[in-house]
């Protein structure tokens, strides 16, 4: 007997997630929300977080200026006037991203994006950026290794 068009829809539609997917993710759901009860419960600590920044000393800081342009170019020069790097857009854009968000920080407190800001080295080797002024952090590990070197090339330079 042949099945009516309404039959092979129901039919398709059955099939669409099987059942033991379905369970399958219920039991996962399930184990995750046991895990975590139990972490919560016995006060597991974070153990694959690394250190927070805070909790490391800074072992080497450089006071440096960031102007950054709209093109994605910057330039970054320390705090008596000297260039450190110049960076043509195809390779600036990271730091003129910096600059701009330093830029609004700034200006809600009424100072200026270029002013100085705390290229810091933490005692792990990471690297980070730090203004005293807004309170702006940015550990600069988190994005991206080429947008990390190009901040280590300012501190060693």
């Amino acid at each position: 007997m042949a099945m009516s068009p309404e039959d092979k829809l129901v039919e398709r539609d059955r099939e669409m997630v099987p059942k033991v997917l379905v369970r399958a993710m219920f039991v996962l759901c399930m184990s995750v929300l046991v895990i975590v009860t139990y972490a919560k419960l016995t006060d597991r600590p974070l153990a694959a977080m690394p250190p927070s920044a805070d909790e490391l000393p800074v072992v080497e800081e450089r006071l440096i200026q960031i102007f950054g342009s709209m093109d994605g170019s910057a330039r970054v020069m320390d705090t008596e006037g000297n260039v450190i790097v110049t960076l043509s857009k195809e390779e600036g854009g990271f730091v003129a991203g910096i600059y701009r968000v330093l830029e609004r920080r700034r200006g809600a407190v009424g100072a200026s994006g270029s002013d100085p800001i705390r290229l810091v080295r933490m005692a792990d080797g990471r690297l980070a950026l730090r203004d005293d002024l807004t309170d702006f952090r940015a550990e600069l590990y988190g994005f991206g290794a080429d947008n990390e070197r190009v901040f280590a090339r300012i501190m060693e330079e």
